[in-house]
């Protein structure tokens, strides 16, 4: 097939740039769906805590364990990554009922490290 044609050409460049695009979509989806880790959790929980005051009050061991819990639970990944990075925020309701709970379960075992 020749490319002289201007009509083939365009439906060639047509064809050439979907699986470009679908490549970009992918890869732009898979950015911020992974999972954080503990120690970034535990980090953006003691971020939490210094910026309410209260950074005395939460040792490396008790936020590791919160974090823990958390990184385990349902949690969603968006709103993990909003506690990794230091906001008191959560990606809906459900995740913020969830985050209380587990933070609620987790109190007596973790402030006991």
């Amino acid at each position: 097939m020749t490319l002289t044609n201007p009509k083939l050409r365009n439906s060639t460049r047509l064809l050439m740039a979907l699986p470009i695009a679908a490549l970009a979509f992918s890869l732009a989806a898979c950015g911020g769906s992974t999972r954080p880790t503990s120690d970034e959790v535990a980090d953006g929980i003691q971020k939490v805590y210094e910026d309410q005051g209260l950074g005395d009050v939460l040792t490396d061991p008790i936020a590791s364990c919160f974090a823990d819990a958390l990184v385990d639970s349902e949690l969603s990944n968006e709103t993990l990554a909003y506690i990794a990075d230091g906001e008191d925020k959560q990606k809906d309701e459900a995740d913020k009922a969830l985050t209380t709970k587990i933070l609620k379960d987790k109190q007596e075992e973790c402030l006991s490290k």
